[in-house]
């Protein structure tokens, strides 16, 4: 299956999605839907007691539930109970809630732009402009998260070529960047920032984010370069990129006497900006 994961926003509730190209069908995360439908503070508990129902009834779309990788809150990926999108319009049906029919006219239209962009690629560069603005984001760190996005799939893509695997070893790879620069792996970074679901790089300053590219995309560069043949020789690449940007940070600190890595994320960086 050739997957591409991504988070939707409904009314400001994200939702861990998942693209399978060969089949061309969204998967949705059954318990981020619960969430967002009910407002439960204990979704996985409200989906295990549905189950138990669904099962009783006999009902064929329990039956039909498969489990997909998806990346949890502290960053590893664990397989998650997923619905496609006809699956999912019956599933609502066995949730009372008001926001249901908004619900499902939402999940529509991310069946639509989809198919929209696969037709025409720079499609969801304007969805994701417009979606950042909508959150508050200024034009110039929007611009700066896009290119990052086309940094990390250079990179991805140049794992791929590698025999490399999305999941476990992806994951690895990128804490082992993100701690040689930055000192920390991502799990701690989130925590520094006060992070749970929320993306990373969603809540990097300009400078993190800058600096985080430049970790990413000279990962990517030495890997062209020396063509690792193993995942253990791609660790030592990954260092490598990270190092990278590791220098450009200390040299930074040492000019500015002020630290990159902040406890800044979105939310504080918003308020910063308005009280400015």
């Amino acid at each position: 299956m050739t997957k591409h994961q991504a988070l939707q926003l409904f009314e400001e509730k994200k939702v861990r999605t998942l693209w399978d190209a060969e089949q061309e069908l969204w998967y949705f995360s059954i318990v981020d839907t619960i969430e967002v439908l009910t407002g439960s503070t204990i979704p996985k508990r409200y989906w295990s007691d549905l189950k138990k129902k669904l099962s009783k009834e006999g009902s064929q779309l329990y039956e039909n539930i498969v489990q997909l990788k998806m990346q949890s809150s502290d960053g590893k990926y664990y397989k998650t109970d997923v619905a496609d999108t006809e699956q999912l319009f019956r599933l609502i049906q066995s949730i009372p809630s008001p926001k249901a029919e908004p619900f499902k006219l939402w999940l529509a239209q991310i069946a639509s732009e989809r198919l929209d962009e696969m037709q025409d690629p720079e499609l969801s560069i304007d969805r994701a402009l417009a979606r950042y603005l909508q959150l508050g984001y200024s034009e110039n760190w929007i611009n700066q998260r896009l290119k990052s996005i086309e940094i990390r799939k250079e990179l991805t893509d140049e794992w791929k070529k590698r025999g490399l695997k999305e999941g476990v070893q992806f994951a690895t790879l990128t804490d082992i960047i993100t701690k040689a620069w930055s000192d920390k792996t991502t799990k701690e970074y989130k925590v520094l920032k006060g992070l749970k679901k929320e993306n990373l790089r969603d809540n990097m300053t300009n400078t993190e984010l800058i600096l985080n590219m430049l970790a990413e995309a000279s990962t990517k560069d030495i890997s062209q370069a020396v063509h690792p043949e193993t995942f253990e020789a791609n660790q030592l690449v990954a260092q490598q990129g990270g190092n990278v940007a590791k220098v450009a940070l200390k040299e930074l600190e040492a000019k500015t006497g002020k630290k990159v890595v902040t406890a800044l994320n979105a939310k504080s960086m918003g308020q910063l900006k308005s009280n400015e």
